[in-house]
């Protein structure tokens, strides 16, 4: 079974390992995921499993949602996610919990990175930039960005000035330090993705797999 969950990052700290090395550490909580959907290669053309985080009171959900969730009958969810996976391996209305990692574990993060609103090119794509000197008048202007004549238009992906992230990032290969289930707290080493309080998801790490399946 393919090991997903959903989570809100809490924050970074630090941990000692059993060396006594300080290790930097991300704390994710991940209440219970639910199956909320299961859709085939029949059905939909592929395979991959719904699930739902973030329990909601009825009152918020629309009508048709309400009777989307009640098939799994397992509550109402505000976070509605889907993973490629084997849908053979997973149940309607089953409950994913953070045990399902382990300490040793590799798993991939994917979260939505900070907004930094508008910013230059120097800052957004770390453009050298113009002289300092005096009188150059060219300091952090972007500077040419395409010919005149042909194409006569710029060209689609030229780096430019804009807004610069709160865009989907995967973090990979973390290291899984920590699971708690008592407390349902899962810690990586390293940072990802994401403000605090933010959405993240958790899968199991797609090149470490590989790489051990090719040793």
């Amino acid at each position: 079974m393919e090991k997903v969950l959903i989570g809100r990052k809490v924050g970074m700290t630090q941990i000692f390992a059993d060396d006594g090395a300080a290790v930097p550490v991300t704390v994710i909580e991940a209440e219970p995921s639910v199956v909320t959907l299961k859709k085939t290669k029949e059905t939909d053309g592929y395979g991959a499993v719904q699930l739902g985080y973030g329990r909601i009171r009825k009152k918020r959900v629309t009508k048709a949602l309400e009777g989307h969730f009640r098939k799994a009958d397992k509550g109402f969810f505000r976070i509605l996610r889907e993973f490629r996976a084997d849908v053979n391996s997973y149940e309607l209305g089953q409950e994913l919990k953070v045990d399902v990692f382990q300490v040793g574990d590799y798993v991939d993060v994917v979260g939505t990175t900070k907004g930094k609103g508008f910013a230059g090119g120097v800052k957004r794509h770390g453009f050298r930039g113009g002289r300092a000197s005096h009188g150059s008048m060219f300091h952090r202007a972007p500077g040419a960005i395409g010919a005149s004549a042909e194409p006569s238009r710029v060209l689609k992906g030229k780096k430019l000035p804009g807004h610069m992230g709160d865009v989907r990032k995967t973090t990979q290969n973390l290291l899984v330090m920590s699971v708690r289930p008592e407390s349902n707290l899962i810690l990586v080493k390293g940072s990802v993705p994401g403000c605090k309080n933010g959405i993240v998801l958790i899968r199991q790490a797609v090149k470490k797999a590989a790489k051990k399946d090719m040793e």
